[in-house]
């Protein structure tokens, strides 16, 4: 006949778990539960609210433009239609959508490689090296950073009107380098700090020379924050209006910013429709580049694990 075991009682100097325990660990995994569950419904929501507004933007580029203006809310195309996108593509009548695609990509890809140039090497030097105007720069970066882009909007364009650069690629780039310039150097210091300069010292004791050590070992460890620091100057670039509606207002050299502006009419009667196509044009080279840069950054993670 077998022995009943009380709660608590120890057998061979073990005790064995009692029936509170038992339900202590219960509502303990419970409330886990409950909280993974409320977590999980949060983003959820989180996520809900994030894309409506992209999917509201995607929604009435494919409506008329007369039920956009209408009082009824239309959460799904009934009368789906292309029209919009042909009139931000095609329409004769209106700045051609293409040169303006044209601008902001190649400014857009100066400004990123250029200023992830200039700025590594930047950051590489107020890291690595001491110097005595050191401390000096990382303040100076910090104010440039305080002042508004818009306090210098005359300044600027007086001096690239000075430059005979207004209405020209090179002449907004130059502008856009400098805006990104200082936020891309202060990111890259973090980063290159984070690499301990030992790994560099100990590729130099297994034969490598000071430059070899650096790109070999340290220059794969950088890379997630090259990405990161060029998706941060890719989107102010793209992304960027003011600068652009001052510097390059003429037809010929808008960028897309300026170029959606063309359909809000002041006096007039303004195609949301077409501001809505036009956006989601937009957004297509943006969403291209992320996927691009998430794969890459992947790979530079691994890369800078597993090399040197």
């Amino acid at each position: 006949m077998s022995a009943v075991i009380a709660p608590g009682q120890k057998i061979g100097g073990i005790a064995v778990a009692g029936g509170r325990a038992a339900r202590s660990r219960r509502t303990g995994g419970g409330r886990r539960r409950l909280t993974t569950w409320l977590l999980s419904a949060l983003s959820v929501v989180l996520f809900a609210l994030f894309v409506f507004p992209v999917y509201w933007m995607v929604n009435t580029s494919l409506q008329p433009n007369n039920e956009i203006r209408g009082s009824e809310l239309h959460f799904w195309p009934d009368n789906f239609t292309l029209r919009n996108y042909d009139t931000v593509l095609f329409d004769p009548g209106r700045t051609p959508f293409f040169p303006a695609l044209g601008n902001s990509l190649v400014v857009t890809l100066l400004t990123v490689v250029i200023a992830l140039a200039f700025a590594f090497l930047a950051a590489v030097a107020v890291t690595r090296f001491r110097f005595a105007s050191r401390r000096t720069f990382i303040i100076t970066i910090l104010v440039v950073q305080m002042i508004p882009g818009e306090a210098m909007i005359v300044s600027v364009f007086r001096v690239i009107d000075g430059w005979h650069l207004l209405n020209t690629i090179v002449g907004l780039t130059i502008v856009y380098v400098a805006t990104v310039l200082p936020f891309t150097i202060w990111t890259l210091r973090g980063f290159v700090n984070g690499v301990p300069v030992e790994l560099e010292e100990a590729a130099m004791i297994d034969g490598c020379s000071r430059s070899s050590a650096f790109w070999r070992v340290t220059f794969p460890l950088l890379a997630p924050g090259l990405i990161a620091t060029g998706v941060f100057g890719f989107l102010q670039a793209w992304n960027e209006f003011v600068m652009a509606l001052v510097l390059n207002a003429r037809p010929e050299s808008m960028t897309l910013p300026v170029w959606l502006r063309t359909f809000l009419v002041a006096n007039g009667t303004t195609n949301w429709a077409g501001v809505m196509a036009g956006s989601t044009l937009m957004a297509i080279p943006v969403i291209i580049f992320f996927l691009i840069v998430q794969g890459r950054m992947t790979s530079g993670l691994v890369s800078g694990a597993v090399k040197g």
